[in-house]
């Protein structure tokens, strides 16, 4: 059992929001990013969670019944008024905004200096994440985005003197969701941050001690990314011979509106001239081998059957085209300016070169985030008929990447 807390509420550091979908296979496994929340909390009583749990597993309630338990952690405890209700759908564009605003209500209250929200489920790249299993499927990345726009103009809405308050960064704990799209879509929504993998990770996956990383580096955003992507990767989970960490790989991605931009007009560039490129049949069979050549994620042996083996490295991809002497000048200028607006954002990395939980596999070129780059056409939204896009938001419509894929794929 854990102790409850009923102190004052003090002045915090860190609001910190632990969005947990538990409605899957992931339940029991990822629960212990709760108790690295405890843990956490009362090491560094300055940093506050607001966890919205929905779970089936032994807990506040018996064993095997679906709910949804909401409460705050802090000072190693749960606070008094633990709220149990009927479950909650975790993959629902509203229900993550009325927890994003609750989550911005208590930071108001405890006069939070930054907010920042985890999300803890599946995630799948461009088409989104927060997968619950009796619910409307997974969100849209787009979605994710709006729900964390539509939670910071509710908690405004309600609490206009705080009007000004935003959420601060992502902590993504899912697969997939280091990505250009996703980056670009968390920008427009305010959000200034987003730590995240670029490939699938392994449960329990980030550590919720990351928490402590960004309270104790709030004025110093690159020391705050160094510290984040440390604290994950040097993470071990399991028993002794049979340890693995988190992730193959990680970012920590700078979400500054003018960097943002940048990169959507550089790749709106690059593949403009892709697109003029391969009307030429030696060059567009020339593109097709440079993306072929980098290899997509999803790179363990089991993975076969997954859809995101077209989710390449965009900086890897695009310095590939930069240094390729067969394609047009105006396409290798391109490809390096994109490749430079992408490099930009990334203020910490780190990566495998044998990453053995996925047979040794080598991630030493997925550096930063990845861009959905189809070469076949069987790479173009293979599982869309199980309500799955890569292809369906904003940042693919901005770029014109479908012209893109209709003549290379």
């Amino acid at each position: 059992m854990v102790g409850t807390v009923n102190a004052e509420r003090a002045a915090r550091t860190l609001e910190f929001g632990l969005y947990r979908d538990g409605d899957n296979n992931l339940d029991e496994v990822q629960s212990l990013t709760i108790v690295q929340a405890l843990q956490t909390s009362a090491r560094n009583p300055s940093i506050e969670f607001t966890v919205e749990d929905t779970t089936a597993r032994r807990g506040l309630e018996p064993a095997h019944v679906l709910r949804t338990e909401s409460y705050t952690i802090a000072g190693g405890g749960l606070s008094s008024n633990v709220h149990v209700s009927p479950p909650h759908d975790p993959s629902s564009r509203e229900n993550l905004t009325r927890f994003v605003a609750r989550t911005l209500d208590n930071a108001q209250n405890s006069a939070a200096k930054q907010t920042w929200i985890e999300l803890v489920d599946h995630g799948g790249g461009d088409g989104g994440g927060l997968q619950a299993d009796h619910g409307i499927g997974i969100m849209r990345e787009d979605d994710i985005a709006g729900a964390i726009a539509d939670g910071v103009a509710l908690h405004a809405r309600d609490h206009p003197e705080d009007a000004g308050r935003r959420v601060d960064g992502i902590v993504a704990n899912q697969c997939l969701m280091a990505t250009v799209a996703f980056s670009s879509a968390l920008s427009h929504a305010g959000v200034k941050f987003l730590a995240a993998s670029p490939e699938t990770m392994l449960a329990p996956g980030v550590p919720t001690q990351v928490a402590g990383a960004i309270a104790k580096n709030l004025d110093d955003p690159a020391a705050m990314g160094k510290a984040v992507v440390s604290r994950t990767m040097s993470t071990h989970y399991g028993a002794e011979g049979e340890r693995f960490g988190p992730a193959a790989a990680f970012d920590f991605i700078d979400l500054d509106g003018a960097k943002i931009g940048r990169m959507e007009s550089s790749v709106k560039g690059l593949d403009a001239a892709l697109v003029h490129a391969a009307r030429d049949r030696s060059e567009r069979s020339a593109i097709r081998e440079d993306a072929k050549a980098v290899d997509g994620m999803v790179r363990f042996p089991d993975g076969d059957g997954l859809p995101w083996r077209a989710d390449r490295p965009a900086i890897e991809l695009y310095r590939t085209f930069a240094q390729d002497g067969r394609l047009d000048p105006d396409v290798r200028h391109a490809a390096r300016e994109a490749a430079d607006a992408v490099a930009a954002t990334v203020l910490a990395h780190r990566e495998s070169g044998n990453f053995r939980p996925f047979d040794g596999a080598d991630y030493s070129d997925a550096y930063g985030p990845t861009v959905h780059f189809p070469i076949a056409h069987d790479q173009i939204d293979p599982w869309v008929g199980q309500g799955v896009s890569e292809t369906d938001n904003a940042f693919y419509d901005t770029v014109g990447a479908a012209d893109l894929a209709r003549v290379v794929a």
